[in-house]
């Protein structure tokens, strides 16, 4: 296991949780636009279960999904980092790299430049072969994300945990490989 690691951008800071986060973490999981493209928005319960999940996954491996901070204001501004998914995926066993932001904090460059350093942590100090990403076929923005990360589209598959129902269900999978070092 890994020390409980920062990370940091010249504009963010990933780090591990803190009690102040979880009433903004449940304030933007209860934005429909944020949660556009999942099966429905999270109520406070379920935001903090999810909260406390990941808290525990960085306190035993190190690393996980990352509360991201802006360093300017000092602001929660949502997640991204490492994740080892539990449900059955076309790609299983994998680690995702993976993000949430809240509204106010779209279209600044974030997701990219926070998911960089994940990537980077990843491969560098976790030595993974490959990282994965997916989402729902509509998120163009999220898929946009995967791109600027240099991951390509690999397939699509239906996602286990999004009801047959629901028009999220297909996801499209991207893969980023680990390249050898010149």
């Amino acid at each position: 296991m890994l020390s409980s690691t920062e990370l940091l951008t010249p504009r963010l800071l990933l780090r591990q949780w803190r009690q102040s986060d979880l009433e903004p973490f449940a304030v933007m999981n209860s934005d429909a636009d944020v949660m556009r493209y999942y099966p429905a928005t999270w109520s406070r319960e379920q935001s903090d279960a999810f909260a406390q999940r990941v808290i525990r996954l960085i306190d035993q491996r190190g690393w996980g999904f990352w509360a991201v901070e802006e360093r300017a204001s000092g602001r929660f501004t949502g997640f991204v980092g490492l994740h080892i998914p539990s449900h059955d995926l076309p790609c299983s066993p994998c680690v995702e790299v993976g993000w949430r932001l809240a509204k106010p904090y779209w279209g600044l460059g974030y997701a990219t430049e926070a998911a960089q350093l994940a990537v980077a942590f990843g491969f560098e100090q976790l030595r993974l072969e490959e990282l994965v990403a997916f989402t729902a076929i509509a998120n163009l923005k999220s898929r946009a994300v995967m791109e600027r990360l240099g991951m390509q589209f690999d397939s699509e598959f239906d996602h286990p945990q999004v009801p047959v129902e629901s028009g999220l269900r297909r996801h499209v999978l991207y893969r980023l490989q680990q390249t050898a070092p010149d």
